[in-house]
């Protein structure tokens, strides 16, 4: 329990300090700012990182499991929400059960309710979280369910779902192009062709040393858009995706990788990105598609800060940290 409580600790003062800095800046910089970090991470930052990253990282075992396990958890995500949403929407007779499921009956309000819970942030949160936890060597799985999972998910399946609730565009093209372009996307396969090329010991240090720098950077940045997020309404409808998302999803499934014989910390990190908070995609999608962006905001501030409270809870239950 003394080493979980230290991991944790030092987990907490590098994802809370960071954010906590960048949320600072979110309020003091201009508003540009946080978009030319955003620009500098996703073109060059995070896909050279990701290539440090695969460098050191054990491809051994069942790695691909990690996307399949991704989308599993996507559509589990999917078909609880739809549920809920039936339940809500087809109400008994009783005039109260029908005046609490009118804040339900509003299509642009279930569409950012059904991809709040479907896609977490693996990303920008998932990858500091399973590094400091767990470590470099495991890192491939981390990566491997935000590219093959999340990423495709959401501007996949998800811009599908988007359409069908929204009232925005109805082309896929900017979508395609969105997954078809993802720099990161091909750093992974550029990193996986020249990750048994030995380099100099000087440039694979300072490889290592940008790629932990792009890694503070994005936690900085996470803060800095945190701190532009001004509305946290629809606390409820949001309460219920984040139950989904990062309880039920994660626990379910957890339990049933258990018995799977993954090692521990492998096991751990399909975990953890099981239950990140909402991802920015969402509303990016909320905003293309004039889904419910009040909803999508509130999901992805109030998500950010459970993160902090479930992250002990998965740790005692399905990996100590090894690091």
């Amino acid at each position: 329990m003394l080493v979980l409580g230290i991991h944790l600790l030092k987990l907490y003062l590098q994802l809370g300090g960071l954010a906590l800095l960048g949320f600072i800046l979110g309020r003091l910089l201009p508003p540009k700012i946080p978009i030319y970090i955003g620009k500098f991470l996703f073109w060059i930052g995070v896909p050279i990182g990701v290539i440090a990253f695969v460098r050191r990282s054990d491809l051994s075992g069942s790695i691909w499991l990690a996307p399949a396990i991704a989308w599993v958890a996507i559509l589990l995500g999917v078909g609880l929400s739809w549920l809920w949403l039936r339940s809500k929407t087809h109400p008994g007779s009783a005039s109260l059960e029908l005046e609490q499921s009118s804040q339900w009956s509003h299509l642009p309000t279930q569409g950012s309710f059904v991809l709040s819970t479907m896609v977490g942030n693996t990303g920008f949160i998932g990858y500091p979280v399973a590094l400091a936890l767990v470590g470099e060597q495991y890192f491939a799985w981390a990566l491997f369910y935000d590219l093959l999972g999340t990423v495709i998910g959401a501007y996949g399946l998800g811009a599908v779902l988007a359409s069908r609730f929204g009232e925005g565009s109805k082309s896929y093209k900017q979508f395609i192009h969105a997954i078809l372009y993802n720099p990161t996307l091909w750093s992974l396969g550029l990193g996986l062709l020249v990750r048994d090329i030995p380099l100099p010991p000087l440039l694979e240090n300072s490889l290592q040393r940008f790629a932990w720098s792009a890694i503070a950077l994005s936690l900085i940045l996470c803060g800095m858009r945190l701190s532009q997020l001004h509305s946290w309404s629809s606390l409820k409808p949001a309460s219920v995706s984040l139950v989904i998302k990062m309880l039920i999803v994660p626990l379910f499934l957890g339990i049933i990788l258990s018995f799977w014989g993954l090692d521990r910390p492998a096991l751990l990190i399909l975990v953890l990105q099981m239950a990140m908070p909402p991802a920015f995609a969402t509303l990016v999608l909320a905003e293309t598609y004039n889904l419910d962006r009040d909803l999508a905001v509130t999901a992805l501030g109030l998500g950010s800060v459970c993160l902090l409270v479930t992250l002990p809870i998965w740790v005692l239950m399905f990996g100590i940290p090894t690091v």
